[in-house]
C-alpha cells in the first residue's frame, strides 16, 4: 500500500511541476500523451509505465477523461483544433469536465462538428463559458420554427452563435415581432438573419427611423423593403444622419440620398471614407456629374486602387493612342462591370501582341500605385466580420 501511494505521489509532483522536463522519469517519458499547461500551449510529455504499473497492482486510468483536453480529443476534436481552442481561450483548460461535457453534448445534438468548433472559439472566446443551456429548448424551437429547417438554423447558428445565448423573451421574440409590425415577414427576417446575423442584438427602430424609411420610398410590398428596413433598423441614427449629410457635401439634395438608399440599401454599409474617395474621383478626375452617381450606385462600390482608377487610366491611354475599341461613355460603366479576364481580352489582348503588351504593362502599373501610407495600414479583427 505505501508502495502505491508512493508511485501516486511521484506521478502527482511529475505533472504539478511546471516546465520540468528534466525531472521527467524516463519509464514515464511518452511522446503520445500531451497535457497542456496553462501558459498557451506549452505541451509536456506524459504518459503511463505500463509494465511498472502492472507490478505494483496499479490501474490503468489512460482510457478514462483526465481533463479538458481528453474531453474534446473524444469529442473529436484533433491535437491542432485543442492548440487553437486553447491558445483562443486559455481558462478551458481548467473548465469542469462535467460541464464541458454537457455542452459539447448540446453542441452535438444541434449538429455542430468539431471543425466549426474551433471557427467558434476563435471568434467567440467565451462561448463555452455561457449558459447556453438556459431554457435551450425554448430558444432552440422558437428559432427553428424561424428558420423554417434545421439546416438553415445551423448555418445561421454557426455564422453566430450568440442566439444560443440571446434572451428569448426579452430580447428576440419583441425583435421579430417588431419587424412583422413594420412588413417584414418570418421569412424574409429568417433570409436577412444569415446575411446580417447580430439582427438580434442591434435592431431598434424609432418614429424618427420610421420616417427615413418611409422618404427612401419604397412600399412594404416591394422586394426591397426588408433590406431597407433592416440595414436603417440596425443603423444608428446619428450614423444615419453622418452619411446623408456627408453626400451632401457633393450637391445631393437629402432627399435624393434618401431615394439613392432605397434603390441600393447596401450604400448605407459604406464607410465616409469610401464615399469620399470614389466621389472625389468620379467627379474630380473623370469629370462625371454627381447625377451619374444616382443612376449607377454601383460606382461608389468599386475598389478605386484595383477597378476604378486603373481601368480609367487605361481608358485615357487607348484614346491617346488612336486605338479601337475605345472605352467611353456607356462603354465605361460596362469595362468597370467586367470581370478581370474578361476586361483583358476585350480591351488589352484583342490588339496586336506588341500593342498589348504596352498595353498590359501600363495597366500592371497602374494597378500597383498605391496611396500613400496604404503598405503600412492596419486591419484588427475582433469577433466576427460584420
Amino acid at each position: 500500500m505505501y508502495v502505491q501511494l508512493s508511485i501516486f505521489a511521484r506521478i502527482r509532483r511529475v505533472i504539478c511541476t511546471p516546465l520540468c522536463f528534466n525531472s521527467l522519469p524516463i519509464s514515464l517519458c511518452n511522446a503520445n500523451s500531451l497535457i497542456y499547461t496553462r501558459s498557451s500551449l506549452f505541451c509536456t510529455t506524459l504518459a503511463s509505465a505500463e509494465n511498472n504499473n502492472q507490478e505494483l497492482g496499479i490501474l490503468d486510468v489512460g482510457n478514462e477523461t483526465k481533463d479538458s483536453s481528453d474531453v474534446l480529443r473524444k469529442w473529436g476534436c484533433s491535437e491542432s483544433d485543442i492548440c487553437k481552442i486553447f491558445s483562443r481561450r486559455p481558462s478551458i483548460q481548467a473548465m469542469d469536465i462535467g460541464i464541458l461535457q454537457s455542452k459539447l453534448e448540446i453542441l452535438s445534438d444541434i449538429g455542430i462538428s468539431s471543425f466549426e468548433l474551433v471557427k467558434i472559439i476563435h471568434c467567440r472566446p467565451r462561448f463555452l463559458n455561457c449558459r447556453i443551456n438556459d431554457f435551450l429548448d425554448e430558444r432552440l424551437e422558437f428559432l427553428q420554427e424561424l428558420f423554417g429547417s434545421r439546416e438553415r438554423l445551423l448555418k445561421a447558428i454557426v455564422r453566430n452563435p450568440s442566439m444560443l445565448t440571446y434572451d428569448l423573451m426579452g430580447k428576440m421574440r419583441p425583435v421579430v415581432e417588431m419587424y412583422e409590425r413594420i412588413g417584414v415577414s418570418r421569412k424574409e427576417l429568417s433570409s436577412m438573419l444569415m446575411t446580417r446575423p447580430t439582427m438580434f442584438p442591434r435592431s431598434t427602430l424609432d418614429e424618427k427611423k420610421m420616417e427615413l424609411i418611409r422618404r427612401t420610398g419604397v412600399t412594404p410590398d416591394s422586394k426591397m423593403y426588408k433590406y431597407v428596413a433592416t440595414l436603417f433598423a440596425i443603423s444608428r441614427t446619428e450614423t444615419i444622419h453622418k452619411k446623408i449629410a456627408y453626400l451632401e457635401k457633393f450637391g445631393f439634395s437629402e432627399d435624393e440620398v434618401l431615394h439613392l438608399f432605397g434603390r441600393s440599401p447596401l450604400t448605407l454599409t459604406l464607410s465616409t471614407d469610401k464615399f469620399q474617395r470614389n466621389m472625389t474621383f468620379i467627379l474630380s478626375r473623370m469629370n462625371l456629374p454627381a447625377s451619374m452617381v444616382l443612376a449607377n450606385p454601383c460606382l461608389l462600390f468599386y475598389n478605386l486602387d484595383n477597378v476604378l482608377k486603373p481601368r480609367f487610366l487605361l481608358a485615357l491611354k487607348i484614346e491617346d493612342m488612336g486605338l479601337e475599341p475605345t472605352i467611353k461613355g456607356s462603354a465605361m460603366l460596362r469595362a468597370l462591370n467586367m470581370k478581370e479576364d474578361r476586361f483583358i481580352r476585350a480591351f488589352i489582348t484583342c490588339h496586336p501582341e506588341s500593342v498589348s503588351i504596352e498595353l498590359l504593362e501600363f495597366y500592371k502599373h497602374a494597378k500597383n500605385v498605391k496611396r500613400l501610407a496604404e503598405s503600412s495600414k492596419k486591419s484588427f479583427r475582433k469577433g466576427f466580420p460584420f
